[in-house]
């Protein structure tokens, strides 16, 4: 009879322990997403503030450019904010 017991206790923990590691594996990457956006809505309110420039806000936000011309990094930048602001109204 202690052996079943200890093997049903042994069970619950297992069971346990298998919810904990599965919400980790859950929780984990979407927190991972919302600090990703926060940081691209972050540096694209940075950018339509004047804080930084065009070409910091590509930095920051690991964009290419495929040349370099001088209205390039400013149509970049635009293009790429207006993508993640629901409101199209604010320019950039």
């Amino acid at each position: 009879m202690k052996l079943f017991a200890k093997y049903l206790l042994s069970e619950k923990k297992m069971k346990y322990l298998f919810v904990v590691v599965y919400l980790f594996f859950i929780i984990y990457p979407a927190e991972a997403v919302t600090t990703k956006m926060f940081k691209v809505l972050d540096t694209c309110a940075r950018y339509r503030l004047g804080e930084i420039n065009a070409n910091e806000a590509i930095e920051k936000l690991k964009l290419k450019l495929t040349n370099s011309s001088s209205s390039q990094p400013k149509d970049l930048v635009k293009k790429y904010c207006s993508v993640f602001t629901p409101n199209e109204k604010i320019e950039f």
